[in-house]
């Protein structure tokens, strides 16, 4: 990132690079010393002995977007040594900012920004070069365009940066770009100046977003991204999501943030019971003495005997539920039970919110109606929310296929999550450790029930929309996240 030396001719020169500190940069002097700290978000950056073009720059960087050549020519400094000088200064500065300075693209006849380039990496680096206007150009597959409030957002898992479009020109000019095309087709394409889509679309390419193919010797067009081995591996929105759910590529809060703010979250510790006939389960009592021990489970687990259409019982899906999720103990702390509340329960969740609710289709229990049922955790029982047969039928075909299965089985539980009981809390990573859960708490599942001699087997899918009508429930606050299902011991006993 170097300063230009001087200023550029406005006649011939539509657009003009601005630079700004991103929001959560502080620039501090250090007291008694030659230099100046920049406080980031990634860290600390010491600029020792900056010299008056640095000071000046990151001054007025701080309040908003400027022109680094204004900024030089505003310190009067003569040509020269000492005006080389200070532009290597600033240089070597921004260069070693660049994690956090935003680099802001503007029309110079003042019909404002075209578009802001912003760092969302400490790793990210940026430099922007001329483009053949005759080179074929394109969206990544894996870039996506949404509202960020005011105006559109560019931002791909690919990218170190996301690009803020400021002006209908740029955002014309991106979704342009969504097949092929070239900066002169899109200039002619557009009735934009040829100089604004070049720049604009230097831009992109140097975030990443979009590609610079080559023309092959049949005449066609070829991109890298298409034919990357590790690109192929990965669908659009997979990729996106394993980003933003974890540290490293996006700049958005993470960890407990409470992104709502500390009011009471949308859903309580444990889940209201819905109407419906109630059926208490018996309590069992204590676990077999013969069953095998857990390293026993562990080492002898092989891929079950799929589950027969064969009736389990009332006592044995009590005893599954009572040893792999019920709730041991609510836990309240503070004077706002609703938001303090937590609970203890077999298998473990993050921050003990436990927001996974199961359900149960039967098909095929001895001691119980067919039906739908939610399970209470607390109270230790069943609630029958749904006797359509065309319901069940439909949640148990479904299973039965995604299983592998030749007939109806007997039971499918469901496990549910309802989101707003950790979204209130740990924001953008709240739904990867939901997954995460349904895994800890479905191998729980799995393993109490291979100790008791039932046959369990995870289902690879699930339809969550016909969950939800069967469940009765607003998929958007609570909604299948993962299945298996539970059928008699295979050897009969």
């Amino acid at each position: 990132m170097k300063p230009a030396a001087s200023p550029p001719d406005q006649q011939s020169t539509p657009t003009v690079l601005l630079c700004s500190l991103r929001e959560d940069a502080l620039v501090e002097q250090v007291a008694g010393q030659d230099a100046v700290n920049v406080l980031t978000r990634w860290g600390e950056v010491r600029i020792d002995e900056p010299g008056p073009a640095v000071r000046e720059a990151l001054r007025r960087m701080a309040f908003g977007p400027v022109s680094l050549v204004n900024v030089l020519a505003g310190l009067r400094i003569e040509g020269g040594s000492a005006f080389e000088a200070q532009c290597r200064l600033l240089s070597g500065a921004l260069n070693r900012l660049q994690g956090t300075v935003i680099q802001t693209l503007a029309l110079t006849d003042g019909e404002g920004a075209l578009l802001s380039v912003v760092p969302i990496s400490g790793q990210a680096r940026f430099a922007v070069t001329d483009i053949d206007p005759g080179r074929p150009l394109r969206l990544s597959r894996f870039a996506t365009l949404g509202s960020g409030g005011d105006e559109a957002v560019l931002e791909s898992p690919l990218a170190l940066h996301r690009v803020l479009l400021h002006h209908g020109d740029a955002l014309l000019i991106a979704a342009a770009l969504a097949r092929p095309t070239t900066i002169a087709s899109l200039a002619r394409t557009l009735g934009l100046p040829d100089q604004v889509v070049a720049a604009v679309t230097a831009h992109l390419v140097a975030t990443g977003m979009v590609l610079a193919g080559e023309r092959d010797r049949l005449g066609g067009t070829r991109f890298a991204e298409d034919s990357d081995p590790d690109l192929l591996a990965w669908a659009d929105h997979d990729l996106l999501f394993h980003t933003r759910s974890r540290l490293g590529r996006h700049d958005g809060a993470y960890g407990a943030v409470f992104p709502q703010g500390h009011r009471p979250p949308y859903e309580p510790a444990v889940k209201p019971l819905p109407p419906g006939k109630r059926f208490t389960l018996p309590r069992p009592g204590a676990p077999d003495p013969a069953e095998p021990t857990l390293t026993e489970l562990l080492e002898s687990r092989r891929t079950p005997v799929a589950p027969g259409g064969a009736a389990v019982t009332v006592e044995q899906l009590s005893e599954l539920l009572h040893r792999a999720a019920r709730v041991r103990e609510v836990h309240v702390g503070g004077q706002d039970e609703s938001v303090c509340s937590t609970t203890d329960r077999p298998y473990p969740s993050t921050g003990d919110l436990y927001e996974l609710e199961l359900y149960l289709v039967i098909g095929n229990c001895s001691g119980l109606p067919r039906g739908i049922y939610h399970y209470d955790p607390q109270g230790h029982g069943l609630t029958l929310i749904n006797t359509d047969e065309d319901a069940l039928a439909e949640l148990l075909d479904a299973a039965m296929i995604a299983s592998g299965l030749r007939q109806e089985p007997p039971v499918l539980l469901t496990v549910t999550a309802r989101f707003g009981r950790l979204s209130w809390v740990y924001g953008g990573m709240a739904y990867a450790t939901t997954l995460k859960h349904v895994g800890v708490l479905l191998q729980t599942v799995n393993l109490v029930a291979t100790a008791m001699r039932l046959t369990p087997q995870a289902v690879a899918f699930g339809d969550s929309d016909a969950s939800a009508r069967a469940f009765g429930l607003d998929w958007r606050r609570e909604s299948s996240v993962g299945e298996m299902v539970i059928g008699p011991s295979s050897s009969g006993t």
